[in-house]
């Protein structure tokens, strides 16, 4: 980790425009100790991947950023930081339910329905790492949604009853800097290994859709690069970035 003298700080707002946001505001006046993490009651503008609008009741959920400065990580292989946030989200939901995946590529869904949501950006320095900035929103006990998302679900919805944010928060903060030293020690098979099996619909054939139609695949492999690599029935490989191909 970085060889800040200081332990991480917990930054607590009762409201912030995007977490992800404040944090990167905090960085632009001086480094924060690694593993920093900002947590606000209510976000007003929270943000998903390519622009989407995260919904999130005013301290019913729970939305928090945190810092990384993994130098050591090579560019092309960053995607490793949204895998290890994925796994964490994952293992820290599993003490309160079962169903849990991660949908490529960093998505939390509870069988079909989508419980977590992330924006990691990060910032590069020549060809390693510099700064990762990791937004999470997770869905804990808001008990209606309003938006035209098509398929939010919260923890309330799913066990009937209200659960404590602030164990969610430290549990999954235990879990990720765990995860975060296996990548320091340079266990990305391990972690690889893991997201794998950690996949919504990893086995078996399902509908996909791309810019040429709807088609039946496989998840064959995920790329290091973070790419999706899909079999269809006949054996032809197709590979994917984020956002050229969405389940069906």
């Amino acid at each position: 980790m970085n060889n800040s003298k200081t332990i991480p700080q917990i930054i607590r707002l009762e409201e912030a425009s995007s977490t992800n946001h404040y944090l990167r505001d905090l960085l632009a006046r001086g480094p924060l100790p690694e593993g920093s993490v900002v947590v606000t009651e209510n976000q007003t503008a929270g943000r998903g991947q390519i622009g989407n609008v995260w919904e999130s009741e005013p301290g019913k959920n729970l939305t928090f950023s945190l810092v990384l400065y993994p130098d050591c990580i090579p560019a092309n292989r960053q995607f490793l930081i949204s895998q290890i946030a994925a796994l964490s989200v994952k293992e820290t939901l599993e003490a309160y339910t079962g169903d849990v995946t991660v949908k490529w590529p960093n998505d939390i869904y509870w069988k079909d329905k989508k419980i977590c949501g992330m924006l990691i950006e990060n910032d590069l320095s020549g060809h390693n790492m510099y700064c990762s900035v990791i937004g999470i929103g997770i869905n804990v006990n808001q008990k209606v949604f309003r938006s035209n998302a098509p398929n939010p679900v919260s923890l309330w919805q799913i066990v009937g009853e209200e659960t404590d944010k602030e164990a969610i928060l430290n549990r999954f903060l235990h879990i990720f800097y765990n995860y975060y030293l296996w990548l320091l020690q340079e266990k990305q098979d391990e972690i690889r290994n893991l997201y794998r099996k950690s996949l919504y619909r990893g086995d078996g054939f399902f509908s996909f859709a791309d810019e040429h139609g709807i088609f039946e695949a496989s998840v064959y492999d995920i790329e290091l690069t973070g790419h999706l690599i899909l079999r269809l029935h006949n054996g032809d490989l197709r590979r994917y970035a984020f956002k050229e191909v969405s389940y069906v």
